[in-house]
């Protein structure tokens, strides 16, 4: 097999290929251009985006040409696979705004220097497409009854799919044409949800340019728990940090599951195999040393080595109880405010630990609010000053979630 398909197959990255054995073979010949689409459906990526992302940056380093393809055409109407209902429609200013927003979280992934990777934006060809046009050259090409067998509407066909919706898969399929026409893309890549779009591009472009292109697709990552990768109490794990703090999202990686650990080295960090291999062989505190290097890594990739130092160095204090705190998610009351005194739960529910009165109850009554370490024992407890050590109150949620008061 060719080293770059090696690699991806060695850290758990392939789902699908169609055609492994001949694909491997062009690789083999020299670069191969590829590519891999994000649709700018919000002004952050998660990290459910970011195996595809991962796959591009390994197969750049093997010598091949990455395209970055950002949808701001195709985000006007929206991707239907994985989705039980439509999604919100958006502005065309606010795509644009996420365009470059996503845009630059990705370019600490991936270099496109318009030699060695390009980034493009397929509302260049989208946006003004001629639905005549359209509809005579490309969707003549489609049967309606194979696209009903693919999954992604398979399942919306259940919930209701909009026409919008269902030309989807064509407009995808134009981008595989138009990037194997300007750039010679002979692959795409993405998660195992894009599968039958991929397909339909292929097949797209056999019918136009009778040439052979391929697809790859990813496994899309669940948590040893069953849930979907890259939730969490907050919500969606974003990379943005004004949206989901570098504290919050170290701590995330950083307590994953035992049997997760492994896994997530190899898909989202750059280690090497035998490395991470070493690193996983032990227990308990080795274990959870293996966790920590996670965390630092994949942390510092999209935020930076300095802030990951800083997230590990409050997460240290937060477990450890000194050292510096500061990249701790805080809030600041003032001590006139704290003297009178302050609801256990409404304190709770200003802090990013609960979302609501009615979640900081269910927090305390089942045992898991504690504050400076010191359970709390009823929904009706009032904080005051006297509960505040050197000017702050550590509060926590459970056993891994922290969040400073500091007083003013």
């Amino acid at each position: 097999m060719n080293p770059a398909l090696q690699i991806l197959q060695e850290r758990g990255f392939i789902q699908q290929c169609t055609d492994l054995q001949t694909l491997s073979s062009l690789m083999d010949k020299g670069p191969v251009a590829f590519y891999v689409g994000v649709d700018p459906t919000g002004p952050s990526l998660h990290v459910g985006h970011m195996v595809p992302i991962f796959a591009l940056s390994h197969l750049q380093r093997a010598g091949h040409k990455p395209v970055l393809l950002v949808g701001g055409g195709t985000a006007r109407i929206g991707d239907p696979s994985g989705k039980t209902e439509m999604r919100k429609m958006l502005s065309y200013e606010e795509i644009e705004a996420n365009v470059k927003s996503v845009a630059g979280q990705l370019t600490n992934f991936v270099t496109l220097d318009g030699e060695n990777g390009w980034l493009v934006n397929n509302a260049d060809w989208l946006a003004d497409l001629n639905y005549i046009d359209f509809l005579r050259e490309i969707g003549s090409q489609f049967s309606v009854n194979r696209m009903l067998t693919f999954e992604s509407y398979k399942k919306r066909l259940e919930t209701g799919l909009s026409f919008v919706e269902f030309n989807y898969q064509l407009l995808q399929s134009y981008d595989y044409l138009e990037l194997y026409r300007r750039k010679g893309c002979r692959l795409q890549i993405g998660g195992d949800d894009q599968w039958g779009n991929i397909v339909a591009g292929i097949d797209l472009i056999r019918r136009m340019e009778g040439a052979e292109t391929y697809g790859l697709t990813f496994p899309l990552v669940t948590r040893a728990d069953g849930q979907k990768m890259g939730k969490s109490e907050k919500g969606a794990v974003f990379l943005d940090s004004g949206l989901f703090s570098v504290y919050d999202f170290f701590q995330y990686w950083r307590n994953v599951a035992d049997a997760d650990v492994e896994k997530f080295l190899k898909l989202f960090t750059f280690m090497e195999l035998e490395e991470i291999r070493e690193l996983c062989a032990g227990e308990g505190a080795a274990l959870n040393a293996a966790k920590e290097r996670l965390a630092w890594e994949y942390t510092s990739l999209v935020h930076g080595k300095e802030e990951a130092d800083k997230a590990l160095a409050a997460a240290k204090a937060a477990f450890g109880g000194s050292g510096d705190k500061s990249s701790i998610p805080s809030l600041e009351l003032s001590a006139s405010e704290l003297e009178k005194g302050i609801g256990v739960l409404e304190l709770f529910s200003r802090t990013d630990l609960c979302s609501s009165n009615g979640e900081a109850r269910r927090l305390v009554q089942q045992g898991g609010a504690r504050i400076n370490d010191v359970k709390v024992e009823s929904i009706d407890e009032v904080v005051n000053a006297s509960r505040a050590v050197d000017g702050e109150m550590m509060l926590k949620a459970g056993k891994k979630r922290f969040f400073r008061v500091v007083v003013k």
